[in-house]
């Protein structure tokens, strides 16, 4: 997402150009013992606050902030619609050639087991199971950046404690005050920012990523009940259309031309 690295972008850049034309060198901003306790103590709390499969599934979920693009889920219900006017006119069981067809897993998954026979009930509790575990997954995973969002200002205050006592302990000492100091008001710097420029809108982006995701399974699950029903597909269209809102764009024509395509 072109937006993700916009303001990326726009928020460390503006901080950085805002200390250099306030008479700032970028220079005095690069602490790396700073950066140690801040970058350490945030980690360590996240690691500690969280479980394994959490904690690697939130780094594995970074690249989505950044590469993903936005669903458009016209293409899925106008397949949706292309199947359901399939069973409609041959059965469900001429379904068993289009399953293979179907790339998306839980899709063909869950028509699989349409054309086995499942009962509508089981199916759907089925359904409505793996929908609740895997929100729930995905939102356990994006609550891991927000965490460690929530810890880094505190560590960075306790950078800057550490740099008072430091400074404290070498009052004696003017040659080793600057040092103490910098690394002090350096540590709340990277805390603070990098909590409210970095983690929590990470969390808040993978948060709507998830979302979109848990969405169209939703739909999926929607279209496996209403082709099981046998409704008719321009009744399954307006459902599925009513649930994707505006991401649906092209659904409807998409959808007339595949029934017609069928027909």
């Amino acid at each position: 997402m072109i937006l993700s690295w916009l303001g990326l972008i726009l928020g460390f850049g503006g901080i950085l150009m805002g200390n250099w034309l306030e008479g700032s060198e970028i220079s005095a901003l690069i602490q790396p013992t700073a950066a140690m306790i801040v970058a350490g103590g945030t980690i360590g709390a996240t690691m500690l606050a969280c479980t394994m499969a959490e904690f690697t599934g939130a780094l594995r979920a970074i690249p989505k902030a950044f590469f993903s693009r936005e669903q458009d889920l016209g293409p899925l219900v106008a397949e949706i619609i292309g199947v359901a006017t399939a069973a409609r006119k041959e059965g469900v069981l001429a379904l068993e050639k289009v399953v293979n067809e179907i790339k998306d897993p839980f899709f063909s998954q869950n028509l699989r087991h349409v054309v086995d026979g499942y009962d509508p009930l089981v199916l759907k509790s089925m359904m409505e199971t793996r929908l609740y575990h895997e929100e729930e997954e995905k939102n356990a995973v994006a609550k891991v950046w927000e965490t460690a969002g929530g810890f880094a200002p505190t560590i960075g205050i306790l950078g800057a404690v550490l740099g008072l006592i430091h400074v404290m302990s070498n009052l004696s000492d003017p040659s080793k005050l600057g040092g103490g100091i910098a690394v002090a008001f350096v540590a709340t710097v990277y805390g603070v920012g990098g909590a409210n420029l970095l983690l929590i809108p990470l969390g808040n982006k993978l948060k709507k990523i998830s979302k979109a995701e848990v969405l169209r399974m939703y739909v999926i699950a929607e279209g496996i009940s209403s082709i099981q029903a046998g409704l008719n597909p321009r009744v399954i269209e307006d459902r599925l259309a009513n649930l994707v809102g505006h991401h649906a764009g092209g659904a409807s024509h998409e959808g007339a031309a595949a029934e017609k395509k069928a027909a």
